[in-house]
């Protein structure tokens, strides 16, 4: 084996390790310096060079670069996210006919279309989607993140939310998080606009909480202008009401005949 690869697969072993135990300081320190040695494979993109190593340095660019999303989920890092995906991206679409494919790649495709979703990115998503395979769209860990979207766009905000339940991958965990939050807030956005409260059963019901203490939770840290009281939720604590403003509406009936009178001459 090559110097450069057996030294590179060496430290690669030390990151699964820290993985293994949830060292992810260790893992992010060690990612570093993975990213560092990749730099010196020639056969690595956008080169592509051929070698006799050529596989061996694309299969474990590869392997680090997946690693290296799931990290990004692990820490709650998006923009981490963002660079290792497109870092990892040419080892599924431009090397097909030269690696083996990867277990993960469906997973992780899947996870990328399920952050465009949470981040509300709804034209990538789509152009991502139609970079795929058919029988990548057949997958469940794609046809999950679709399903969602659909959901999403229809307004079936419990389909969302109860999707959180049944995940193809452990790693989607936190998307459905950060996108029940969203859904969540979105729910609460239009009650407040069409009530001025509502009973804690109710609102429980509609904001889909399992119990009064996960409520109050949401209401204390994301909508402290809320008010929970004698078993209700009064969405103001002060109902503000902008003042209306009255319509001139004699003015524009005058300034209108004056328009049609101007016309008139002009005929």
């Amino acid at each position: 084996m090559d110097a450069k690869i057996s030294k590179a697969a060496q430290l690669f072993d030390r990151f699964k390790a820290a993985f293994t135990r949830n060292d992810f300081l260790t893992c992010t320190s060690l990612l570093s310096d993975l990213k560092v040695m990749l730099t010196e494979f020639p056969g690595l993109p956008p080169l592509y060079q051929e070698s006799p190593t050529a596989v061996h340095e694309l299969t474990l660019a590869r392997d680090i670069f997946e690693h290296a999303v799931v990290l990004s989920v692990k820490i709650e890092d998006q923009d981490a996210f963002e660079r290792d995906f497109l870092q990892l991206k040419p080892y599924y679409t431009d090397t097909r006919a030269v690696i083996a494919p990867s277990s993960q790649e469906y997973p992780i495709l899947g996870l990328n279309l399920l952050r465009l979703l949470v981040q509300n990115r709804i034209a990538e998503f789509h152009t991502e989607l139609e970079l795929l395979s058919p029988e990548a769209l057949e997958n469940p860990c794609i046809n999950h993140a679709v399903e969602l979207e659909q959901s999403f766009m229809e307004g079936a905000y419990n389909r969302v939310l109860s999707a959180r339940q049944a995940v193809p991958h452990e790693t989607y965990v936190y998307f459905m998080d950060l996108l029940a939050k969203t859904v969540r807030d979105e729910i609460a956005g239009c009650s407040e606009k069409a009530y001025d409260y509502l009973s804690l059963q109710h609102a429980k019901q509609i904001l889909m909480f399992s119990s009064d203490q996960e409520l109050e939770e949401y209401v204390r840290e994301d909508h402290p202008e809320w008010e929970i009281r004698n078993g209700c939720v009064y969405f103001q604590k002060v109902k503000e009401s902008a003042p209306s403003k009255e319509i001139p509406s004699l003015q524009l009936i005058n300034q209108t005949l004056g328009y049609a009178r101007e016309l008139e001459r002009i005929v």
